[in-house]
């Protein structure tokens, strides 16, 4: 998944509005414009897409926790130069303070079915031998199943994000 497709998904899921999405990212130290947002939440096809790059997606992240849960008592973390899809998942889950069977009952609402090994495994650090690369079809899964936990009334329609 590209990073502008995690951001589109985070802001239909939660009903985000421009200014909402603009003082996110100032929750974590970082300015933007509403001209930046909307070109980053645009098609890929549009004229004025902008692509959004890790650090500015890891900032995003830092502050929808930070909106979510509150700011953390001393030193804020630092956005990651690079992300892949086992970190979005993790600020996912932090933000929205997730456990276990929260996520496993997500992903039956999109019929997915992890064990609680295969769950764990996509949490630990890389160097761990029973870490296991989060792909796309889980994250994917992962933000339908919220989507639909969170917007039950709304379709699951794409053409939509």
């Amino acid at each position: 998944m590209t990073n502008n497709d995690v951001l589109r998904r985070v802001r239909y899921i939660f009903d985000l509005n421009d200014s909402t999405m603009i003082e996110i990212f100032a929750l974590a130290d970082f300015t933007v414009t509403e001209e930046q947002v909307s070109a980053w939440l645009k098609k890929d096809e549009d004229d004025t897409f902008l692509k959004l790059n890790d650090t500015a997606l890891a900032v995003f992240l830092n502050g929808f926790i930070i909106y979510k849960r509150g700011k953390r008592d001393g030193e804020q973390p630092e956005p990651e130069k690079q992300l892949n899809n086992n970190i979005v998942f993790q600020k996912l889950r932090i933000a929205l303070n997730l456990k276990t069977d929260d996520i496993l009952a997500i992903f039956q609402l999109v019929e997915l079915q992890l064990s609680n090994h295969e769950l764990s495994a996509l949490f630990r650090k890389p160097g761990n031998k029973n870490y296991r690369e989060c792909k796309d079809q889980i994250l994917r899964n992962f933000l339908l199943g919220l989507q639909r936990q969170v917007r039950p009334n709304h379709s699951d329609s794409a053409s939509e994000l």
